[in-house]
């Protein structure tokens, strides 16, 4: 069975987007993104993929959406996380969980890694990633940067394992 990670990055508020926008412009996470999700599975709902707006370069597109009609070209459609999690489960790297809210909420309890990125700012948001209890995660990795001139908050980039 693949193993499920989460790659998120979130506000110290949890929060993740408002208007499904994200709330920040951050090249440095962009480009960890990029560097973790690259040549793997990634797992995303309709919205989230909406506001990407094409299938993500590289990497194998999978979109949950409830529209038993809709195609995309580009990304296989299912209708659950279940059914995403089934058509992936032979894989033998990492199946990345990129959003949105309700897919991590669904998500979060089978994940074996978390990807986290916390921007250090309380953010203006409607859209939340649920809480994280830290006592269910052992830190695999912390690095910590102070904000520059291409981004614009502190952040921090953590790998953490589910004990």
């Amino acid at each position: 069975m693949s193993k499920i990670y989460i790659v998120v990055a979130i506000g110290e508020n949890f929060a993740i987007g408002k208007n499904n926008q994200l709330l920040w412009h951050m090249p440095a996470d962009l480009k960890f993104f990029k560097q973790t999700t690259s040549g793997h599975t990634v797992v995303m709902g309709r919205k989230t993929f909406a506001s990407v707006g094409k299938p993500l370069p590289n990497r194998r597109n999978i979109v949950i959406t409830r529209d038993t009609d809709l195609k995309i070209e580009g990304a296989e459609v299912v209708n659950s996380l279940d059914e995403a999690l089934e058509i992936t489960k032979t894989e033998e790297k990492p199946v990345f969980i990129i959003g949105g809210a309700e897919i991590y909420r669904q998500a979060l309890p089978k994940t074996d890694t978390l990807y986290l990125t916390t921007i250090h700012h309380n953010f203006d948001a409607d859209t939340f990633f649920p809480e994280i209890n830290r006592n269910e995660w052992d830190v695999v990795s912390s690095d910590s940067h102070k904000a520059d001139e291409k981004n614009k908050y502190d952040y921090t980039f953590e790998v953490l394992k589910r004990k």
